[in-house]
């Protein structure tokens, strides 16, 4: 295989992390998120590099300094943005002949609902500041990180309601999308979700909600155990088809449910995206949403027991659901030999 996306919990270099600010959509509670993007940048500050792209350097590295960030570990890059998910608009690097490239590709906005023009040109605004010690190959398929999963082994985990969703690639069919995917990111085998979502996401049914892949042929997935929640219907269909889906050596995956937090809900009344499928994996450690909830611990142990010998650690992502993502969606991973 020359070209390979290696799984989230191969080494890294860094973590990748736009900051919010009064012209993103967490205006309203800036006083509420901003404590847990901090967190959250200190925390990985510990274990490896963070890039963070803000509109204000000088602000930041006040705010990170006396919070006790690892300073040495972090680097602040102007740019403008329109928000926060860097899961989405960020680099996706794939190893080709065992070196790492970044595929840009097209970010719409999920599907052209929000502004996304100047969050599209944030790779290439990086590459321009010689941020990359890898090249960019510029993809113009419309392709989110949050809504593949790798194995890091040629195996791809995906959802039908998002990669088929005609407000992404309206003119590709499956089969062309599958050859996309097979050529730009070097998967062998897709396994495709049709069952499955969560309300108040904006992202139409992103895997990185749902389902994910760990070591040693692994999945992790929400699990809904409430007869009377209106998820489970659904995702009990998605558990049903994890259950049949087989590894490369036909064996079934090891099946691990994650709990299933109490219903939140915005001041208007609607449903957040609360889940805890949406953990970070960087170097030594995996960084687990939590959102106060009776379920929290047990989310942290289903965690551990996949990533034996790192250590889990709890965000509180009460904050982050407000804008209907959590912690992997605010973050992209930059594999080992990326950054410069």
């Amino acid at each position: 295989m020359t070209v390979r996306l290696p799984a989230e919990w191969e080494p890294q270099d860094g973590v990748l992390l736009a900051w919010p600010h009064e012209n993103t959509d967490w205006a309203a509670v800036l006083p509420q998120i901003e404590p847990v993007f901090l967190q959250l940048a200190t925390t990985i500050s510990r274990y490896e590099q963070v890039l963070i792209v803000t509109t204000d350097p000088d602000s930041l590295r006040d705010k990170l300094e006396a919070f006790g960030s690892t300073m040495a570990a972090i680097t602040l890059v102007q740019a403008s943005f329109d928000d926060t998910w860097c899961r989405d608009f960020g680099p996706i690097t794939v190893l080709a002949h065992s070196a790492p490239r970044l595929q840009d590709f097209v970010f719409n906005g999920w599907g052209n609902k929000f502004l996304a023009e100047q969050d599209n040109a944030i790779t290439g605004h990086l590459q321009h500041r010689n941020l990359f010690a890898a090249p960019v190959d510029y993809r113009p398929l419309v392709l989110e990180g949050g809504s593949i999963e790798s194995d890091g082994c040629g195996t791809l985990l995906t959802t039908s309601q998002c990669l088929l969703n005609p407000n992404r690639n309206p003119d590709y069919s499956k089969g062309q999308i599958e050859k996309e995917l097979q050529e730009t990111l070097g998967c062998r085998r897709i396994l495709w979700l049709y069952q499955g979502h969560l309300l108040g996401d904006d992202t139409d049914a992103h895997i990185d909600t749902l389902a994910r892949f760990a070591p040693n042929d692994t999945i992790l997935y929400v699990a809904c155990d409430d007869p009377e929640d209106e998820h489970y219907p659904a995702l009990s269909r998605m558990a049903e088809e994890l259950t049949a889906f087989r590894t490369k050596a036909g064996q079934p995956y090891r099946l691990l449910p994650l709990p299933w937090p109490a219903a939140r809900f915005d001041d208007d009344g609607q449903r957040l995206p609360a889940t805890y499928a949406n953990f970070l994996i960087i170097n030594g450690a995996v960084l687990v949403p939590t959102y106060c909830d009776p379920q929290d611990d047990k989310a942290l142990a289903t965690v551990r027991s996949a990533f034996p010998g790192r250590e889990i650690i709890g965000i509180d992502c009460s904050a982050v659901i407000l804008q209907h993502g959590s912690l992997h969606c605010l973050t992209m991973q930059l594999p080992q030999g990326v950054l410069s």
